[in-house]
């Protein structure tokens, strides 16, 4: 009998609100974190536009030493680890020394940190860059340092795959449970909204120059032109359901049903995207139809190619307008490998409380899409199954199944 991975934690940072609860809250209030950048002056670069979490002070939630040695990416993962734990209710040390473990995603890693060394080196010379800035920076400093906290020696890893990384991350999770780990700790966050990190995001080509916050990131819109990065995440604990329920028994907020990953074949094969193989692989791993599935939760690109090709996939799978379709990312742009582990906390509860968030800012959708997007409000529905899509540069596709436990 195959083990059945559930999720009894959650721990979330958005840029519309920290910790669970006050982000559900925004989110079926449709409230948006986006605006003009405050970290940094962005008035000389074409895009302006970011959804930052605002009011995060790492020293009220983590212990001095850690602050002088961690970017601000792995301070919000920390914190957001510390979240999902204790939601979970439980007590790592109370389990056996390798029973529990942490995989988690990163897409871009210590930006912020990086950029203040090479500044001190350029100023003022090699011997005022912190010793720290020789893991500060790496896309794997996340997975350690909460593995490091919380005593998680159980399997660990780090994945890079862009924004579909965070689905990875919790596959890898779900994986090690199946294989006789009980708990693990996974998801991701991601934060780089510095100078030297916004060359970057703007050198991948995707971004609005829209400046107004609420025309910027537009998915499934006929003004569709970019996008806006993003920081924040969700941090989740898994585990073996049995597990789960002989030590509280636990609260249980849905299981992982299913999962699926693929590439884009290369530009001018003539081959089509991933994402329709993807899905369906996805729903044939949790031994579902496209019928059981109740709402889709897009990857919702912002660029109009994109959106067409998730639009069609869509369509081919589901039939025209045949499932909801959400994007809640609306409200707190792309936040890279964050973005799709915060999706699976939107998909959770609305499992728990019966409703679909809302798409916001779209306002002259593309009928020819097919789809019947969730606009302007929550739509009260009865959920079981939630199907959370993911997409990243290079042509990483994943798609993940959530339903009732």
């Amino acid at each position: 009998m195959t083990v059945r991975t559930v999720v009894t934690g959650l721990g979330v940072l958005a840029p519309n609100g920290t910790g669970l609860d006050e982000y559900w809250s925004a989110v079926l209030r449709g409230r948006s974190g986006l605006g003009r950048v405050e970290r940094f002056d962005p008035s000389a670069y074409p895009s302006q536009v970011a959804g930052e979490i605002k009011g995060f002070e790492a020293a009220e939630h983590l212990p001095a030493k850690l602050l002088p040695q961690t970017d601000r990416v792995t301070q919000l993962s920390l914190t957001a680890a510390e979240w999902a734990i204790a939601d979970a209710g439980v007590d790592p040390a109370a389990l056996p020394e390798y029973g529990a473990g942490v995989v988690t995603a990163s897409s871009s890693g210590g930006f912020e940190f990086g950029q203040r060394e090479l500044e001190a080196l350029w100023a003022r010379g090699p011997k005022y860059v912190s010793a720290y800035q020789s893991f500060a920076w790496f896309c794997a400093v996340n997975t350690g340092q909460i593995s490091i906290r919380h005593g998680l020696r159980g399997p660990s890893g780090a994945v890079v795959s862009d924004q579909a990384g965070g689905l990875d991350a919790v596959a890898g999770a779900r994986r090690a449970v199946r294989q006789g780990t009980a708990l693990m700790v996974t998801g991701g966050v991601d934060s780089s909204l510095c100078p030297w990190a916004w060359i970057a995001h703007l050198a991948g080509g995707g971004l609005t120059t829209r400046r107004d916050p609420q025309r910027a990131y537009l998915p499934f819109d006929r003004e569709a032109d970019g996008y806006v990065p993003g920081e924040g995440g969700a941090i989740l604990v898994v585990e073996d359901a049995e597990h789960a329920a002989a030590r509280g028994p636990a609260k249980v907020y849905g299981e992982v049903a299913g999962y699926a990953s693929g590439f884009d074949p290369r530009p001018g094969s003539g081959r089509p995207p991933a994402l329709r193989r993807v899905i369906e692989a996805a729903l044939a791993d949790a031994g579902l139809a496209a019928g059981d599935v109740d709402v889709v939760f897009a990857d919702a690109a912002g660029l109009p190619e994109a959106d067409a090709a998730e639009a069609a996939a869509l369509t081919e799978v589901f039939g025209a307008r045949g499932v909801p379709v959400t994007a809640p990312k609306t409200m707190t742009g792309r936040l890279y490998a964050g973005g799709a582990p915060l999706d699976l906390a939107a998909a959770l509860l609305s499992i728990r409380d019966g409703v679909i968030p809302p798409t916001v800012h779209v306002v002259r959708p593309v009928d020819e899409y097919g789809l019947d997007l969730v606009l302007g409000e929550p739509r009260a529905a009865e959920v079981r199954t939630a199907l959370v899509l993911s997409r990243g540069r290079g042509g990483h596709t994943s798609a993940m199944c959530l339903t009732a436990a």
